[in-house]
C-alpha cells in the first residue's frame, strides 16, 4: 500500500477537530478538499472515521482507538523531516504559546518578554488564559509551556518545579482581622471569605486544614481570577487567601493588608510543564531556561510581612 503522508496529517486534523470544516481551517485548505481527503481515508482504512449525529460529527470506535497514535506519528514524522541546525537566536522567528496562571503572567511575563526580545527579536509570546476544564493543549501542540500550581500526571508531559510560595491572608485596611493583635485560626474561620476558582469551587485545601482543627469557614463568593477576588476583598470586607507572591504586587496598589495564614499548610508550588516532544527542541529549551529565570524571583518561598 502506498502511504500518503498528507492523509495521515488530514486524519490527525479530522480526529482533533471532529469536523471537516474545523480540519480544513486547521490545515488551511478548502472544505471540499478536506472532504475528498476524508473519502480517501475511509477507502484506505475501511472505516467511516466520522459519522454524522444530528448537526455534529461523531468519531467511530476505530477513530477513537487510533487518535493518540495518529497524533504522535504526525509529530514524529515532522521531527524526522525537520532540518537539523544550530539555534540562531538573532534570526529565529517563532511564536510560542504559553498558558500561565494569571498572576504569573502579571508578575513574571514582562521579565520573560524583555529577555526574549533582547536575544531573539523575531520571537513572539502568546499568553493565553487557563481553561475552566481540564484540557489537552500540551499534547496537541497548541500550548508550548504551562506555568501554574498543577502538576500533570500524564507520562508524556514533562514537569519541573520552578519554586513555591506560601499562602497569606489578604484583607482591606481597617478590617477587624487587620486590627487584631494576633490572627488565630478561630478568628480566621469566623470571618467571611472569598475564594479564587475558575470552576466556581467553594472549598479548597484551606477548608481541609480547618476541618482538622474542628473549624469551618463561610465562603460567600468565588471569583474566577485573583484580580477580581482582590476587588471583593477591598470593597466587600471579605477575607482572601492567596499565594504570597501574588499578594506582594496587589497589597500596595489596592490598599490591602497581608497577614500570615494561621494554619499549617504546605507552600503552593509553581510548576513548568511541556510535552516530551520538545525535550530536544533547542528553541524550546532556550525558552524554558528564560522562563525559569523570570519565575525565580516570584516563585520563592518568602513570608509576607504582616
Amino acid at each position: 500500500m502506498q502511504l500518503d503522508m498528507n492523509l495521515l496529517t488530514a486524519l490527525d486534523a479530522l480526529l482533533e477537530e471532529g469536523s471537516v470544516a474545523g480540519a480544513a481551517a486547521r490545515l488551511h485548505v478548502t472544505a471540499p478538499a478536506m472532504s475528498r481527503s476524508l473519502g480517501r481515508i475511509r477507502r484506505t482504512t475501511g472505516d467511516q472515521i466520522l459519522v454524522r449525529t444530528g448537526r455534529t460529527m461523531t468519531p467511530t470506535p476505530y477513530a477513537i482507538a487510533v487518535r493518540a497514535q495518529v497524533h504522535e506519528l504526525v509529530h514524529q514524522v515532522r521531527g524526522v523531516l525537520a532540518p537539523s541546525r544550530e539555534l540562531d537566536l538573532a534570526t529565529l522567528e517563532r511564536t510560542f504559546t504559553l498558558r500561565w496562571h494569571e498572576s504569573l503572567v502579571a508578575l513574571s511575563g514582562p521579565a520573560l518578554l524583555t529577555s526574549v526580545r533582547a536575544q531573539a527579536p523575531g520571537v513572539r509570546l502568546r499568553f493565553i488564559g487557563e481553561a475552566s476544564v481540564d484540557a489537552h493543549e500540551l499534547r496537541r501542540g497548541e500550548v508550548d509551556l504551562e506555568a501554574n500550581a498543577n502538576r500533570p500526571g500524564a507520562p508524556d508531559i514533562r514537569t519541573e518545579k520552578a519554586g513555591e510560595t506560601r499562602l497569606v491572608v489578604v484583607v482591606r485596611r481597617g478590617h477587624p482581622l487587620a486590627r487584631a493583635r494576633t490572627l488565630t485560626a478561630r478568628r480566621y474561620a469566623a470571618a467571611e471569605h472569598v475564594t479564587v476558582s475558575r470552576r466556581g469551587n467553594l472549598g479548597n485545601a484551606v477548608d481541609e486544614a480547618l476541618a482538622q482543627l474542628g473549624l469551618s469557614r463561610r465562603v460567600v463568593a468565588t471569583a474566577p481570577t485573583e484580580a477580581a477576588a482582590f476587588a471583593f476583598a477591598r470593597d466587600c470586607d471579605l477575607v482572601l487567601s492567596v499565594p504570597e507572591a501574588t499578594a506582594r504586587a496587589a497589597v500596595g496598589e489596592l490598599g490591602l493588608v497581608a497577614l500570615p495564614l494561621p494554619l499549617e499548610l504546605p507552600s503552593a508550588p509553581v510548576y513548568l510543564s511541556w510535552h516530551q516532544r520538545y525535550d530536544t527542541d533547542s528553541a524550546h529549551a532556550w525558552l524554558r531556561g528564560l522562563a525559569r529565570d523570570a519565575l525565580a524571583p516570584v516563585a520563592s518561598d518568602r513570608a509576607a510581612a504582616p
